[in-house]
C-alpha cells in the first residue's frame, strides 16, 4: 500500500457496516452537496431508476435521489443570503443588486415567476428586480461611442 492508501482498517469508517449509512464517510461528505441541490440520499434497497449509485471503495453505500426544480428557488436564495450575510429583505441596495446578479448568474429568473418571487422575497416591485438585470446587462456590454 502507498502512503497515500491506508489499510482498510485505517480508513474513516472502515469499521461501520454499509448498512449504517447515516454515519458512513461519504454520507457525512455529501450532505451538504446534496441539501443544496435538493437531493435525498437513501440506502440502497430505495433505489429507483433515475437514482444514482454510490460507490465507496467497490460497494454501493447508498443512492442519490435528485428532486428536480422543485424548491429550487427557495434553494438559490438561501444559498445567496448565506453568501451575503443576511436575509434578501435586509440587504442595502448595493447587496440587493450583488443578489439580483448572483441569482441570474445562477439561472433563478429562468424559472417561472422566478422575478416576481426574488421581488416578493426581497420586498421590492418586479420593476425594480429588471432595472437591476437592466443595469448589469449594460455595464457587461462594451459602450460604442460611434459608428465603427
Amino acid at each position: 500500500m502507498s502512503r497515500k492508501d491506508p489499510a482498510p482498517s485505517e480508513r474513516p469508517g472502515a469499521d461501520l457496516p454499509l448498512t449504517d449509512h447515516a454515519e458512513h464517510p461519504l454520507w457525512r461528505t455529501l450532505r451538504p452537496v446534496v441539501a443544496a441541490v435538493g437531493g435525498e440520499l437513501l440506502p440502497s434497497s430505495e433505489r429507483t431508476p433515475g437514482d444514482i449509485p454510490l460507490d465507496f471503495e467497490g460497494e454501493t453505500v447508498g443512492v442519490l435521489r435528485l428532486h428536480g426544480l422543485d424548491g429550487a428557488l427557495g434553494r438559490l436564495i438561501e444559498t445567496v443570503e448565506r453568501e451575503l450575510g443576511d436575509s434578501l429583505p435586509k440587504l442595502s441596495r448595493t447587496n440587493k443588486q450583488i443578489a439580483v446578479r448572483l441569482l441570474n448568474e445562477r439561472g433563478a429568473f429562468l424559472l417561472r415567476k422566478g422575478v416576481e418571487d426574488v421581488a416578493a422575497s426581497m420586498g421590492v416591485s418586479r420593476i425594480t428586480i429588471y432595472n437591476y438585470i437592466n443595469a448589469m446587462e449594460q455595464r457587461a456590454s462594451p459602450r460604442q461611442d460611434g459608428p465603427g
